[in-house]
C-alpha cells in the first residue's frame, strides 16, 4: 500500500524489521508481569501496526542514555530518536478538531452531533485500509446497530414515561379524594362516639343517683328500725311500771277489804288467787308476744318502703329498657355503617370501571365555528338541551345543508308497501323549502283537516287527506314534488315538535288522537286562565296562576304544578308577582313552543307513561290479556273513567269495533300496552288512594260537623 510508510504503517513480517520487533516483543514479555498489557503490547507490535506513541506528542523516548555524554552528543541522539506523528493521523485529528468547533453543543441533540464526526473519521479509516475494511465495517455496523436499538427502546419508553406521570397524578388525586371522604366520615363516626359516650355517662349518671336514692332509703329505714326498737322497750317498761301499779292496787284493795267489817277473807284471798293467775297469763302471753314479733317492722311502714321500693323498680326497668333500646339502635347503625362503607367501595369500583369505559364529553363548543350563523345561532340552538338533542340538532343542520343541494328526490314506485302520498315513479323535482315554510304548510294542513272533520262527522285518514290537499293546492302534477319535499323536512327536522309529531302521525307511529288531545289540553288551559284575568290585561298573580293550572289539571300533583310556574317565569315580562300567561302559548316562526308549553307536553307523556305502567302492573304476570280483563284492570286503577272513554280505549288497544270484541281473542300485554302508547291514552280521575283519602276527609269534616 502507497499510504503505509506516511501513515505509520508496519512493513510485513518477512521483512528485515520484523524480527528487530519480535526481538522487542521477546525481551518485553521477560520484563511485564501483566498479561493484560503483554497481549496489548503483543498486538500493536506484533502486528502490522506502527509502534508511534500516540501519548509522546512527538517527543523522543530516551532509552540507555548514559551520564557522561555530552551536550552535543546528547541531542544528536535525541534527534536520531525523536519519532514524528504520521501525517495521516494529523490531517484527521485536524479535521475533527474543525468539525467539532463548527458544531452547536447548545441543542437537545448535541452528542449525536457531535458523533457524526467520529464517525466520518471511523469511515476514513475503513476505506483506507483495505485490510481491516471487514472488520472495522462489522464492527460499525454493530455499533450502528445497537444505536438504533437503544434510539428506538427510548423512543418506546417516552411515551410510557408520560403515561406513568398521568397515571400517577390520576392516582394521587384519587387517594386525595379518598382521604377526604375517609376524614369527613371519621370525623362523623368520631362525633357519633362521643355523643354515645355522652349519653352512656348520663345513664351512668342516672345510676349512680338510683343507687344513692336506695342507700339514703336503706338508712331511712335502719333510722325507722331503730325508733320501732326504742318504742318496743319502752312499751315493755310501760308494762312493767303498769303491773307495779296494779299490784299496788291489789294491796291497797286488800288493805281496804281487811278494814271493811263483815267481810269474808276466804272470798278475798280466793279472788286475789284467780287474779295472780290472770297476771300470770297474761305475762306469759306478753312474753310470747314479744318473742314472737320482736323484730318484724310496722305494716304501714313496710306498705310505704314497698310502694317506694316498686316506684324505682319502675323506674331502673324503663331506664334498662331505654339503654337497651339505645344499645340496639347503636348495634343497627352499626351494621348500616358497614353495608354503607361496602356499597360505597362497590359504587367506587363501579364508578373506576365507567370512567375507564366511558367517553368524555364532547366539546359542543366546536359546533360553534362549524354552524352557520356562527355562535350566536350555536347558543340559541343549544340552550337547554342534552347531548342526544344536540345531536339531533347537529344531524339536522348536516341534513338540512344535504337537502338543499338535492335537485330531486328518487320515486319509491306504486306498490301497496308504499305509502299513497309518495306513490310515484321517477324523479321528483326538489322545492327546497325552508323550515318556515314547512311549518305553515303543516298547521294549514292540520287546520283543513280539522274543519273537514267536523263537517263529514268523522275522522279522516291524515295520509290520503295529506295527498288530497295538496293536489287541490298545488295540482296532480306538482303534488307529489310538494309532498316529497314536505315529508324528506319533517323526517329531518326531528327537534321541531310540530314536525315530529306530523310525521309520526304520518307515518303510523302515533295516532291523531294524540295531536287532538295536546291541543284540547293546551287550549283548556288557556280558557281558564283568560277566566281568571277580569281585568284582561294578560297578566295573572302567582296565586291565581296556581289556581288556573290545578283548575284546569286536578289531576297533578304538587311538584308538577310548581314546575309549570317556574316554566312560566321563563319569560322575561314574567315576574316573581306577575305571570305573562298570553306569551306562554306563543310559538316562532319555525313553530317551537315556549318551554312552559313544552314541560305541559313532556309532563303529558309522562303521566300517560306512568298510566300505563300501572295497567301493566295491574294486568299482572299474564301473558296475553282479554277484552274483559283489560276492562277490570283499568276500572281498578282508573275507578272514575267513563264508559266511552273505555270502550275507545280498547279498540284502541285490540284495533277493532265494538261490535267485533267477541272476535278478537285475546293479544300479547306488550302489544296492548304499545297501541295504548300510541294513542291518546290519559287518567280521567284520581287514583284510588287520592278517592279513599278525600272521603275520608269529607267523612271525618260531616261527624266533626255532626258533633
Amino acid at each position: 500500500m502507497a499510504l503505509a510508510p506516511s501513515l505509520g504503517w508496519a512493513p510485513s513480517l518477512h521483512s528485515p524489521e520484523s524480527s528487530s520487533y519480535q526481538i522487542q516483543t521477546g525481551s518485553l514479555k521477560h520484563t511485564l508481569l501483566k498479561k493484560r498489557k503483554t497481549l496489548a503490547y503483543r498486538f500493536s507490535v506484533g502486528g502490522r501496526l506502527s509502534t508511534w506513541p500516540a501519548y509522546a506528542s512527538g517527543q523522543a523516548i530516551l532509552q540507555n542514555q548514559k551520564p557522561c555524554c555530552s551536550p552535543e552528543g546528547r541531542s544528536k541522539k535525541l534527534a536520531s530518536l525523536t519519532i514524528a506523528k504520521p501525517r495521516y493521523l494529523e490531517e484527521l485529528e485536524s479535521y475533527l478538531r474543525k468539525e467539532l468547533q463548527s458544531l452547536d453543543l447548545t441543542k437537545e441533540n448535541a452528542q449525536e452531533l457531535k458523533l457524526q464526526p467520529y464517525r466520518e473519521i471511523f469511515e476514513f479509516f475503513i476505506e483506507d485500509f483495505k485490510t481491516y475494511k471487514p472488520l472495522l465495517s462489522a464492527i460499525k455496523n454493530e455499533y450502528e446497530v445497537t444505536l438504533a436499538h437503544l434510539r428506538e427502546k427510548i423512543r418506546s419508553l417516552e411515551p410510557l414515561k408520560a403515561m406513568l406521570v398521568c397515571v400517577s397524578d390520576e392516582c394521587t388525586r384519587q387517594i386525595v379524594a379518598l382521604q377526604e371522604e375517609e376524614k369527613a366520615e371519621i370525623t362523623k363516626l368520631k362525633k357519633e362516639k362521643l355523643y354515645l359516650l355522652k349519653l352512656i355517662d348520663k345513664m351512668e349518671e342516672e345510676k349512680g343517683s338510683l343507687q344513692t336514692q336506695v342507700n339514703m332509703l336503706r338508712k331511712n329505714m335502719a333510722k325507722e328500725y331503730m325508733r320501732y326498737i326504742n318504742e318496743c322497750d319502752a312499751r315493755k317498761l310501760l308494762l312493767a311500771d303498769l303491773n307495779e301499779m296494779r299490784n299496788q292496787q291489789l294491796e291497797m284493795s286488800l288493805r281496804q277489804v281487811q278494814d271493811v267489817k263483815g267481810e269474808d277473807l276466804v272470798k278475798v284471798t280466793l279472788a286475789l288467787k284467780i287474779a295472780r293467775q290472770d297476771l300470770t297469763k297474761a305475762q306469759v302471753e306478753l312474753n310470747t308476744m314479744k318473742a314472737d314479733y320482736g323484730d318484724v317492722v310496722p305494716r304501714r311502714d313496710f306498705e310505704s318502703q314497698e310502694k317506694k321500693y316498686s316506684d324505682l323498680f319502675e323506674k331502673m326497668e324503663v331506664l334498662q329498657k331505654d339503654f337497651d333500646d339505645l344499645q340496639k339502635e347503636y348495634d343497627t347503625l352499626l351494621e348500616i355503617h358497614q353495608e354503607t362503607v361496602e356499597e360505597r367501595d362497590c359504587f367506587y369500583n363501579k364508578l373506576q370501571q365507567v370512567q375507564r369505559s366511558s367517553t368524555p364529553r364532547p366539546d359542543w363548543a366546536k359546533c360553534a365555528e362549524v354552524i352557520s350563523g356562527g355562535p350566536v345561532r350555536w347558543s340559541y340552538l343549544e340552550e337547554g338541551k342534552t347531548s342526544d338533542q344536540l345531536v339531533d340538532v347537529l344531524l339536522e343542520e348536516i341534513g338540512t345543508g344535504l337537502l338543499k343541494e338535492k335537485d330531486s328526490f328518487p320515486g319509491l314506485g306504486k306498490g301497496d308497501k308504499v305509502p299513497v302520498y309518495l306513490r310515484y315513479e321517477g324523479q321528483v323535482k326538489n322545492k327546497k323549502l325552508n323550515k318556515k315554510d314547512v311549518v305553515n304548510i303543516v298547521k294549514e294542513i292540520w287546520k283543513e283537516k280539522v274543519s273537514a272533520d267536523l263537517q263529514k262527522g268523522k275522522q279522516s285518514s291524515l295520509p290520503e287527506f295529506f295527498l288530497n290537499y295538496l293536489q287541490k293546492r298545488y295540482g296532480d302534477a306538482s303534488a307529489f314534488e310538494w309532498a316529497y319535499t314536505i315529508y324528506e323536512n319533517i323526517k329531518l327536522y326531528r327537534s321541531n315538535e310540530a314536525m315530529s309529531l306530523f310525521y309520526d302521525i304520518l307515518s303510523g307511529k302515533v295516532d291523531e288522537g294524540l295531536y287532538h288531545g295536546q291541543n284540547q289540553l293546551i287550549s283548556n288551559l288557556l280558557k281558564e286562565l283568560t277566566a281568571s284575568d277580569s281585568s284582561n290585561n294578560g297578566t295573572l298573580m302567582t296565586e291565581q296562576f296556581n289556581l288556573a293550572l290545578r283548575a284546569a289539571c286536578p289531576l297533578k300533583s304538587n311538584d308538577q304544578i310548581q314546575e309549570l310556574i317556574d316554566a312560566s317565569r321563563y319569560k322575561a315580562q314574567s315576574t316573581e308577582d306577575f305571570i305573562d300567561y298570553r306569551s306562554l302559548f306563543m310559538e316562532d316562526e319555525e313553530g317551537n313552543a315556549e318551554p312552559f308549553i313544552a314541560k305541559i307536553r313532556s309532563q303529558y307523556a309522562s303521566e300517560k307513561q306512568e298510566y300505563l305502567r300501572e295497567l301493566r302492573n295491574e294486568l299482572g304476570h299474564m301473558p296475553e290479556v282479554k277484552v274483559d280483563d283489560l276492562k277490570t284492570a283499568f276500572g281498578a286503577i282508573d275507578p272514575a273513567i267513563d264508559d266511552l272513554t273505555l270502550d275507545a280505549y280498547i279498540c284502541l288497544a285490540f284495533q277493532a269495533s265494538k261490535e267485533q270484541w267477541d272476535q278478537t281473542g285475546s293479544l300479547p300485554v306488550d302489544t296492548v300496552v304499545e297501541r295504548l302508547l300510541a294513542g291518546d291514552t290519559k287518567r280521567i280521575g284520581p287514583l284510588p288512594e287520592e278517592i279513599y283519602t278525600s272521603l275520608s276527609e269529607r267523612g271525618e269534616a260531616e261527624a266533626y260537623n255532626y258533633c
